[in-house]
């Protein structure tokens, strides 16, 4: 896989707010030349910043032109090493609100997980936990959907792999305490991940993704959609936003109508859609979720 390139438009979105980004074809030729032009603009929002504990920063934009669209984003951040802890509810049948699972477990902020079955509930990915596989990714699953897998080890270590594969071991050859699998990988080694040109990449949906900084901070991010008031991302986009915020590591979740992101002292604190509705009521019950947990 090589890096994305981003474009000149970049320049242009500075100068006329246009974000239109596909337009012009004429590639800058360093991740940082990209940078300079599309972080700052990301940075520079009037981002409504909280601190919900020491080590768990949650902040929020609805921006009214990015990608030429209006797009409310979600963002905890979490350092830690501040005694910040990440766990992986999960349970193999039925379903849960990430939310539930996140006030049963005391956590101080959660997103939702990978991807499941919506007729049965459980994970339909590789999940393993406290060294116990649980699950192992379904046959003729998408296989750029679980090329990437979020692992924590005992000492609490987080990271972002590649799936080896078949001849390697797969999954499950992954030396990794706590792992689940998802995917598009959206950065890898600082560098933007291609991504295939398939309708589940290339459409604008609600998205979840979670990266890694080079200062171990750990970004997970949560895109609305499907509504006039934030139309969601593709996962090129999504890819680009987790660059710009500074991730050497990246990947999606389950997005779509799973898409949460929940924090103690405020609830949902995005707008989840299966209610079809711009507001915090909306939310899908789920198998699996990443939470953050602390003093």
């Amino acid at each position: 896989m090589t890096k994305i390139k981003l474009f000149f438009s970049f320049f242009l979105l500075l100068a006329t707010g246009d974000l239109r980004a596909q337009e012009v074809a004429t590639p800058l030729e360093t991740p940082n030349d990209s940078l300079a032009v599309f972080h700052p603009y990301i940075e520079s929002a009037n981002w409504k910043v909280s601190k919900i504990a020491n080590g768990v920063t949650w902040k929020y934009f609805h921006f009214d032109d990015l990608y030429a669209s209006k797009q409310f984003i979600t963002i905890i951040e979490v350092d830690p090493s501040k005694n910040i802890a990440v766990g992986m509810p999960y349970i193999t049948k039925g379903f849960m609100k990430t939310s539930k699972a996140a006030v049963e477990e005391n956590a101080i902020a959660a997103v939702n997980g990978s991807f499941f079955d919506t007729k049965v509930g459980g994970s339909t990915v590789f999940l393993r936990k406290n060294g116990e596989i649980i699950n192992l990714t379904r046959g003729k699953f998408t296989h750029y959907r679980e090329e990437a897998g979020f692992s924590i080890d005992k000492d609490g270590t987080v990271s972002i792999v590649k799936r080896p594969t078949e001849a390697e071991g797969g999954w499950p050859s992954v030396d990794a305490y706590t792992h689940l699998a998802s995917g598009p990988l959206l950065v890898y080694d600082g560098e933007i991940m291609d991504q295939l040109d398939q309708p589940f990449n290339t459409n604008r949906h609600p998205r979840t993704a979670i990266g890694i900084t080079a200062n171990k901070r750990i970004i997970c991010v949560v895109v609305d959609g499907r509504s006039s008031e934030s139309y969601g991302m593709s996962t090129p986009e999504l890819a680009n936003l987790m660059y710009a915020l500074g991730c050497e590591q990246a990947m999606n979740l389950d997005g779509g109508g799973s898409s949460t992101a929940w924090v103690r002292g405020k609830g949902i604190v995005n707008h989840p859609t299966d209610n079809k509705k711009f507001d915090s009521e909306g939310e899908r019950a789920v198998a699996n979720a990443i939470i953050f947990t602390g003093d």
